[in-house]
């Protein structure tokens, strides 16, 4: 399944080569892969590379939202250049639950572009996702880019709007069916099963 980020949060085109993301069907899991221009602005974070480092989304990222329409249980992955990243299972909009779980998640890296791959386990998904999303964001303070793969429609922007990644009422329909075939089901998730808050 692939995805292209090139749009603007608020629908306008970007002005780039835009992010290319792609998910691919794992051992016991989905593999992310992310191609994206590397701006190298803001610089990076000062956690380590290959471990999860908190507030991610203030640095230059690439992030996934899977949702379950129903229940308003999503998972958010976020994946940096730099190697870092930030795995959040939310219960409700913008109600986090787990943060900064672990992930196989490595990065080449050239003076333009970059491209990162990341294996995210079926434990980290929501039961039945069935929407999803995917966002890019780079630069720093008013040259500050927030870009949607689904966008909120510009008719419906309110004026002063800022960026807000978590309007799940703007996400699309996802199936994992459509990756892995008309019969296969989503293991069930240890994790989600006992679902309670840790932070």
């Amino acid at each position: 399944m692939d995805f292209k980020i090139e749009h603007t949060w608020d629908g306008f085109p970007v002005k780039h080569e835009p992010v290319f993301v792609r998910l691919n069907p794992g051992d016991r899991g989905v593999t992310m892969e992310v191609s994206a221009p590397f701006f190298n602005d803001p610089p990076a974070p000062l956690g380590e590379p290959g471990k999860p480092f908190n507030e991610l989304w203030n640095y230059e990222v690439v992030e996934a939202f899977f949702l379950n329409d129903l229940t308003k249980q999503y998972l958010e992955v976020e994946l940096c250049p730099h190697g870092q990243h930030l795995v959040l299972l939310l219960s409700g909009r913008r109600n986090v639950w787990k943060q900064e779980l672990a992930l196989s998640f490595k990065v080449s890296r050239g003076e333009t572009k970059w491209e990162g791959r990341a294996y995210l386990p079926w434990t980290y998904f929501p039961p039945n996702v069935t929407k999803f999303n995917s966002f890019a964001i780079h630069g720093s303070s008013d040259k500050r880019s927030y870009e949607a793969l689904y966008p909120v429609p510009q008719h419906e922007l309110q004026q002063g709007q800022k960026p807000d990644f978590h309007r799940l009422e703007y996400f699309k329909p996802f199936n994992f069916n459509t990756l892995l075939g008309e019969e296969w089901k989503q293991p069930e998730s240890d994790l989600w099963l006992r679902e309670k808050p840790d932070i």
